[in-house]
This record gives C-alpha cells, sequence and structure tokens, in this order.
C-alpha cells in the first residue's frame, strides 16, 4: 500500500434532513473510487463502530458531518478537533450503540486507549436537521449543492495528507 492510511468517515442520520450530510458525501466519494491507502465508510449514526475503527492505525481520519456553526445553510468547514495533552488521563466516556456525536467518539477513543494522530472535520451548516419527533428524508437545496464541494475538500485533504507523509518518509 502507498501513503498513509487516511480513514473517511460519514456521519449522520439519513432520517434527520441534513443530517445525512456526511453520509451522502461519502456514498459518492466510494463510486467515484479512492486512492487503496484511503478506506471510505459510511457509519451513520453508528457511533461505536467509528471509535472501533480509529482505534485501527490509520495515520488521519476525516470525518465528514452536519456541524452547525451559525452561519449560512451549505456553508462549509474544515474543523480540527481539540485532543486533550496525550499524557492526560482518559475520562470514561458512555456512548450507545446507535448514537453519533464525533466529539464523544474522540472521548470514547481516549478512553479505550486510543490517540489518533490527526483528526479533521469536514462540516457542513445544515438548513434543517428535521422537526423534534419527525423525520425528513432527503438533504435541502443549499446542503445538497455543497456536497460536489465537500467532496473536493476531501480528496485536497487526501492529498495534503499523502504528499506530508511522502515528504517525511524521504526526508
Amino acid at each position: 500500500m502507498n501513503g498513509p492510511r487516511i480513514l473517511v468517515a460519514g456521519i449522520g442520520n439519513i432520517f434527520l434532513g441534513d443530517d445525512a450530510f456526511g453520509v451522502e458525501v461519502v456514498q459518492r466519494m466510494a463510486r467515484r473510487g479512492t486512492p487503496e491507502h484511503v478506506r471510505v465508510v459510511d457509519f451513520g449514526i453508528r457511533g461505536l463502530d467509528l471509535a472501533y475503527a480509529l482505534l485501527e492505525d490509520y495515520d488521519a481520519a476525516i470525518l465528514v458531518d452536519a456541524a452547525a456553526q451559525g452561519e449560512e445553510p451549505g456553508t462549509l468547514y474544515v474543523l480540527e478537533p481539540e485532543t486533550p495533552a496525550t499524557d492526560a488521563e482518559p475520562q470514561a466516556a458512555l456512548m450507545g450503540a446507535h448514537g453519533m456525536n464525533p466529539m464523544r467518539v474522540l472521548e470514547t477513543v481516549r478512553a479505550m486507549g486510543g490517540r489518533p494522530k490527526q483528526v479533521l472535520v469536514v462540516g457542513c451548516e445544515p438548513s434543517t436537521l428535521g422537526e423534534e419527533g419527525e423525520g425528513a428524508m432527503g438533504l435541502s437545496a443549499p446542503v445538497e449543492a455543497a456536497v460536489g464541494a465537500a467532496i473536493v475538500i476531501v480528496e485536497s485533504l487526501i492529498a495534503e495528507i499523502t504528499e506530508a507523509h511522502q515528504a517525511v518518509m524521504v526526508a
């Protein structure tokens, strides 16, 4: 395998409108194909499955999710979640098998002794996440329009991570 091991994880609930953003991005990426050192997975709402995947020896993980930051719907972000110092004691994290909160997933990974090397979040400002108690299938127009640009961002992050890894290997 050439290149660093990279996990691209789609996160979201397809029954809650724009929350399905991450799922849609990785499904389209999987159809397009990715380099052999990149694993693209639709985790949906399976937070525990993602936590176990992050315990594997990946050089980087890119989480793709709806992320409300107070901007216009469809706005894309690249965020790098803060992680505690490696010598900090992990806090016990309780997480259900069918729930997905990326920060809770990272806390769970640390509580299980994992230390992801690099984690990035490609987020999209949602327009709707479905009404309380009601589902909403499909992405809103602004979020749907952002899917292609999000794929470009994820692919550029993969290229940057790969180039940085190769530069270190040569040095």
